[in-house]
C-alpha cells in the first residue's frame, strides 16, 4: 500500500463523482493499485475555486470503467473522507514544496496522480488539520478548550472558563497517523469545527446564534447522512443546529429540500410551535460559501431514510 495525491477539480472532464469514486485514464492504473486499502489526498488548483490540497480519503478498490476500456476507477471508502480545516497550498512558508521533489511546472508537476512518501503525507495532513485557537465559532460547547502551542509540543487542551485543568494535548505529528485518521473521536471534532465555523455558529433552522457564559456556541454539528450509513466528515454532510433541532432532525421530524426549504414531518410539530421555533421563511440558513453548503444527494438520503414525512 502506497499514499497517493488525486488531482481532482470539478472542472475535471473526468466522471469523478466526489466522495465516490476517481475516475482517471489507465496510465495511472499501476499508481492508483497501489493506493487500494491506503489514504490519498485531494489537491485542485485555483480554476475549481478551492486551492491547494483540501481533503483526505482511503481507496477501497480499483474497478475498470465498463464505458470505457482506457479507464477505471479508483473506488473511495464513503465513510473514511475528511475535508481539511484549511486549504493546504503546495508550497510550505520557506518556499520548499509539501511533496519532496516536485517542480512548479511541468515533469511530475502534470500528473494526475502521484504516490508521495509517509513524511510528504504526514505534513500535509498536519497542516490540512492542525486546530487554531481564536475563532469562537469553533469552541467546544463544553470540555477543555484549546489553549496557545507550546513550542515543540504543538496546540493543546487546557482550563477556560473555571474548567478543570486537562491533560495537554498531544499534538497530531507525535501519533500514529493512520490510526487518528480513524479515530471517531478524533473526526467528530474536525467535522464539528468545520460546521460551526461554516455556519458561524448559528443553527441553520432556527437562525439563533447563541453563546452561553463563555462565548461557546451552543450549536451542534449534525451528520446529514449520520455516520453509520457512512456518511463522510465532510460540511456539505453537515447542518449546524441546535440540540432540540438536532434531536428532531437526527429522528426525522425535520429535513430538507434540496433547494433548502425546511420540512417538518406531519403531526409531529404543532403548527403554532414551528411558527415559533424556526425562521420565518422556511428555509436554511446556508454558508457563505457555496460548497460548503448541504450537497442535495446527502439531503435526499435523509429524506427517503429518516424524515416522517
Amino acid at each position: 500500500m502506497t499514499k497517493a495525491i488525486f488531482i481532482a477539480s470539478s472542472h475535471s472532464r473526468y466522471d469523478d463523482r466526489p466522495g465516490e469514486v476517481y475516475h482517471f485514464p489507465n496510465i495511472y492504473l499501476s499508481r492508483v493499485a497501489q493506493t487500494v486499502g491506503d489514504w490519498v489526498i485531494f489537491y485542485q488548483g485555483r480554476r475549481g475555486g478551492v486551492s491547494g490540497y483540501y481533503a483526505v480519503q482511503r481507496v477501497a478498490r480499483v474497478v475498470p470503467d465498463p464505458a470505457d476500456a482506457s479507464h477505471s476507477y479508483a473506488v473511495l471508502d464513503r465513510g473514511s473522507r475528511l475535508d481539511f480545516e484549511r486549504e493546504v497550498p503546495r508550497f510550505r512558508a520557506d518556499d520548499t514544496p509539501y511533496e519532496t521533489g516536485l517542480p512548479r511546472a511541468r515533469g511530475s508537476n502534470t500528473s494526475s496522480v502521484r504516490l508521495i512518501s509517509e513524511a510528504d503525507f504526514a505534513a500535509i495532513i498536519a497542516e490540512g488539520l492542525r486546530e487554531e485557537a481564536g475563532n469562537p465559532d469553533t469552541l467546544p460547547r463544553s470540555g477543555p478548550l484549546l489553549q496557545p502551542p507550546v513550542p515543540g509540543f504543538g496546540p493543546r487542551f487546557g482550563p477556560g472558563f473555571g474548567e478543570a485543568a486537562q491533560a495537554d494535548f498531544v499534538g497530531f505529528e507525535a501519533v500514529e497517523r493512520q490510526r487518528v485518521l480513524s479515530d471517531r473521536a478524533f473526526r467528530d471534532r474536525a467535522f464539528a469545527r468545520q460546521v460551526k465555523q461554516a455556519y458561524a455558529g448559528r443553527c441553520a433552522m432556527t437562525g439563533l446564534a447563541l453563546r452561553n457564559g463563555g462565548g461557546r456556541p451552543e450549536v451542534e454539528a449534525a451528520h446529514i447522512v449520520p455516520v453509520e450509513a457512512q456518511g463522510p466528515d465532510v460540511v456539505s454532510n453537515g447542518l449546524a443546529l441546535s440540540g432540540t433541532v438536532h434531536w428532531m432532525f437526527d429522528r426525522g421530524l425535520v429535513s430538507a429540500e434540496d433547494d433548502g426549504a425546511i420540512l417538518v414531518a406531519r403531526d409531529t410539530v404543532a403548527a403554532d410551535l414551528a411558527q415559533r421555533l424556526f425562521v420565518p421563511q422556511m428555509r436554511l440558513i446556508l454558508p457563505q460559501e457555496a460548497r460548503k453548503a448541504p450537497h442535495p444527494a446527502y439531503l435526499k438520503w435523509h429524506r427517503e431514510h429518516r424524515f416522517k414525512g
